[in-house]
């Protein structure tokens, strides 16, 4: 975006902000998840939601019709005060204002039509229950099927239901919504969580930093956070015990930490980490135009990955080559009807164009299962991971997998696309897909569509070990590989990253994990087609040295890690590197290889 992020104000320069004067409040330090990077020193702003006390109770069956013109109204109400927020999102600038937009279009499709309206009609008519029950009832049971759903990204959007259900329930108790009041410069809000109406209403020219006692790194106030350039911790247990209006605050959103009521000493050792932050920023962000290349001249390409059509401006400000992932689940979600061929063109066409004929990779559908089973008709299964789900379930509905390869076809009109095949596991799966973008690919020339001569190329996306082990004949049937890392990790060791209980013992540096990826770079390189890797190692600039050795030179990732891995990048000799690699593939125990490519990063950089 292009207005400054109040991180970046020396706010804790001027002498404005010392330790709390209160003697009974000692300095505490609080940890949670760092969801945007970033130091700031500010004064605690709370934020305190106000609880929509809900009754619930039986309705004599002649109140039943006006029971639900009551509902009717209270959702067109909503429906003109969503209005009025998207007023206000058009007013913030860069990606802020349009990620919150694409948002509020998604609330006013909630408000109008939708399961949720349909689901608390009818029971306010079947039930005989007040419309503030109903409306409590059916937003429950829609969020929890969300939040049981395997993918980070779309749990996190339980939250958003929550968010219009309290709106529907302050229109029907007649509750006032609580705006923020005055804002302090260099305000840390404090809060259990944020709405995105709350997002709507802040100054981005006077919050220095947010925090909350809930929400996760997909969750929306973290989208919004790192959209403002705005550092957040979220997840905060204790949060708000003891923070008081003006105190003073530190928040680290690199490492997840909020000190309240800091000491002096701890006050002069955030000034200067903040300093030489902001000071690796501004050298970061001299990189931007300049290549990643090693010390001994090897090209690397450095993509990011893509969840929003909103994030396309912070890509491009990150000095990102392209998009080397893009998540098409977006065009699916809070809604009930699937979306068709015209409108997934439409947006796709949007986005392609606007980056400039930069790559952009587009993975097919990777929902099925638990993620959004009820909008696609489908159950799930006792295990949602190993069920129908990605190319199975595209495969399983013809239908669904032609409107999106004709969409993504008629987009290559516009720009340079490739498109992404998920949790690829059989040679016959992706003859199946290639033979049915054949049959797209012949319609679209009978109708006189323009689209890319030749097609985009169709890749496979290596993230489980039975592609990775049989890479050889994939490659046979493949343009290119991408291997997704995180997957790949959590079936090669059969560990679910999400559960905390096991979630220490998911290791992408496990020999196993490694010799797959091994496996699939070498068996890329053997076919002589392109090979990339996706995933958090590819971000994490610890790894890249090994990446580089095993041959891949294709990195996707958060567009926000792109200037550090690139830093990382030219100062590496790759002759080196891939000396230490092979080194490093010989070992079989995980701390061994985690110390020989730590003592490689310590001597490289």
């Amino acid at each position: 975006m292009t207005s400054t992020p109040q991180s970046d104000v020396d706010a804790d320069t001027d002498g404005r902000f010392a330790a709390s004067p209160s003697a009974d409040t000692g300095e505490r330090v609080l940890e949670g998840l760092g969801v945007s990077p970033g130091i700031a020193v500010g004064a605690v702003y709370r934020h305190d939601a106000e609880a929509v006390a809900v009754p619930e109770y039986r309705l004599p069956a002649g109140r039943v019709a006006a029971e639900k013109l009551r509902f009717s109204e209270a959702a067109d109400r909503a429906g003109r005060q969503v209005a009025q927020l998207q007023v206000k999102a058009r007013g913030l600038e860069g990606s802020a204002g349009e990620e919150l937009g694409y948002l509020l279009d998604a609330y006013q499709q909630m408000l109008h039509g939708s399961r949720l309206i349909r689901g608390v009609l009818r029971r306010i008519e079947d039930e005989r229950l007040n419309a503030e029950a109903a409306v409590q009832q059916e937003i429950n049971d829609i969020a929890r099927s969300f939040e049981t759903m395997e993918d980070s990204y779309l749990a996190a959007r339980a939250a958003d239901i929550r968010d219009v259900g309290r709106r529907l329930l302050r229109n029907l108790t007649n509750t006032p919504c609580k705006p923020f009041s005055v804002l302090p410069r260099h305000a840390v809000i404090l809060s259990d969580e944020l709405t995105p109406a709350d997002t709507a209403l802040l100054d981005p020219r006077q919050v220095a930093a947010i925090a909350t006692v809930f929400g996760g790194a997909q969750s929306h106030t973290a989208i919004m956070a790192r959209s403002l350039g705005l550092p957040a911790v979220l997840g905060v247990a204790g949060l708000m015990k003891g923070a008081r209006p003006g105190d003073t605050v530190i928040v680290d959103g690199g490492e997840g930490r909020i000190i309240l009521h800091p000491r002096p000493a701890t006050l002069a050792e955030y000034r200067k980490k903040r300093a030489d932050y902001l000071k690796s920023r501004r050298a970061l962000a001299r990189l931007r135009d300049i290549p990643a290349v090693t010390r001994d001249g090897a090209r690397v390409h450095l993509l990011a990955n893509m969840e929003l059509p909103s994030e396309v401006e912070s890509v491009l400000a990150s000095g990102a080559e392209g998009v080397g992932l893009l998540r098409s689940e977006f065009l699916f979600m809070n809604r009930d009807d699937l979306p068709g061929e015209d409108e997934q063109y439409a947006v796709l066409r949007a986005l392609v164009e606007r980056m400039g004929g930069r790559p952009v990779t587009i993975r097919t559908l990777d929902i099925g299962g638990d993620k959004l089973a009820r909008c696609l008709g489908i159950h799930p299964g006792p295990n949602p991971s190993l069920g129908l789900r990605a190319v199975r379930l595209s495969l399983s509905r013809p239908e669904l997998l032609e409107a999106q390869l004709s969409a993504i076809l008629r987009a290559s009109a516009h720009g340079n696309i490739r498109i992404l095949v998920p949790m690829v596991a059989t040679v016959e799966e992706m003859r199946a897909v290639r033979e049915t973008m054949a049959a797209c690919v012949r319609k679209l020339q009978r109708r006189g569509v323009p689209m890319a001569d030749p097609p985009p190329p169709l890749g496979v996306m290596i993230e489980v070990p039975g592609a990775a082990l049989g890479a050889d004949a994939l490659a046979w049937h493949a343009d290119f590989f991408s291997i997704g890392t995180n997957d790949l990790t959590q079936y090669t060791l059969a560990i679910d990253r999400a559960d905390e209980t096991v979630a220490h013992l998911y290791n992408p540096l496990h020999p196993a994990v490694l010799r797959l990826i091994q496996f699939s770079a070498e068996a890329a390189l053997r076919a002589r087609i392109p090979v990339g890797l996706c995933g958090e190692m590819a971000g994490d600039p610890r790894f890249t040295a090994l990446l580089l050795g095993l041959g891949i030179r294709d990195l996707s990732m958060s567009a926000i890690n792109i200037p550090v891995v690139k830093q990382r990048v030219r100062t590496i000799d790759l002759v080196a590197a891939t000396r230490r690699a092979r080194v490093i593939m010989d070992q079989s125990d995980s701390a061994r290889i985690e110390q020989l490519l730590e003592s490689f990063n310590v001597g490289e950089g």
